[in-house]
């Protein structure tokens, strides 16, 4: 584990491999300990980046008032610091937010999107009332006394998780920190980003699973239609951490998508 300081900020990241650049951007109520299989499956190749983004993990807490905005500096801010742009830039659920502000404030730093299973934000991607039974559901989950918060939402996966996922699953959830996860869920429930998707000029990989019942193939096919550069690539037997349930399906289509565009051509 490595550390940068940026805007006051102290931000902890991985990084594993030689090769183009790929940085990993995890989802809400996670930290980029989920990115196990992806750092050791690519980095063959790849110089494989995984944040733990500010209020996660082993990063600072949250300022007051920090918005999606702030999300993106700080990612910008690695990317600078390591001076690993132009990147691939993989962004699941949550983290595909992120990563779609980073495109609009710092395209520089972009050379190809990869969204996991991702949003245009909740109010971007999902029927308003959907939306409302989420924003209600979090804060139910949120006023829980800290001995029975659980973090975990409902439909992360098509199954029961895996069994060999269940140590990490329960180590990344204890550290799951109550008031970052309620600025985000404010912030994602408010997000729209669906205006700059006609303006995205960098090949997008989409990798959706079958079964995500968080994120539906509807959405895939939102940012299909939306994007002029775009490739679809379903996960069969996979739900909305596709990345963590079929991660053998998912690492090959990163990397035949990364082979494709390397980021040198954007220099």
């Amino acid at each position: 584990m490595e550390f940068i300081e940026a805007g006051g900020l102290r931000i902890a990241y991985e990084r594993a491999g030689q090769g183009p650049p790929l940085v990993l951007v995890h989802g809400a109520a996670e930290d980029g300990r989920v990115w196990q299989v992806q750092l050791a499956g690519l980095a063959d190749e790849l110089t494989v980046v995984a944040w733990d983004e500010p209020g996660a993990g082993r990063s600072s807490d949250l300022p007051d008032g920090f918005g999606l905005a702030g999300y993106a500096d700080a990612l910008a801010a690695l990317l600078e610091t390591l001076e690993l742009g132009p990147a691939h830039v993989a962004g699941v659920s949550w983290g595909g937010t992120v990563a779609l502000e980073l495109y609009r404030r710092h395209p520089e730093l972009v050379a190809t999107l990869i969204m996991i299973d991702a949003y245009a934000g909740w109010k971007g991607s999902l029927p308003a009332e959907e939306v409302r039974a989420r924003v209600a559901g979090a804060r139910e989950m949120l006023a829980a006394p800290r001995a029975e918060f659980d973090p975990t939402f409902p439909g992360l996966f098509a199954g029961d998780p895996p069994a060999e996922l269940a140590p990490l699953l329960a180590d990344v959830a204890a550290d799951v920190r109550p008031a970052t996860l309620a600025q985000q869920l404010g912030i994602m429930a408010e997000a729209d980003l669906t205006d700059l998707l006609p303006r995205i000029a960098v090949p997008t990989l989409l990798v959706w699973g079958r079964l995500d019942v968080r994120s539906p193939l509807t959405v895939a096919r939102q940012f299909e239609d939306a994007i002029g550069d775009t490739t679809l690539v379903v996960i069969e037997g996979a739900g909305h951490l596709s990345h963590l349930e079929r991660p053998d399906q998912v690492n090959d289509a990163v990397r035949e998508f990364c082979r494709a565009h390397p980021p040198e051509a954007k220099r």
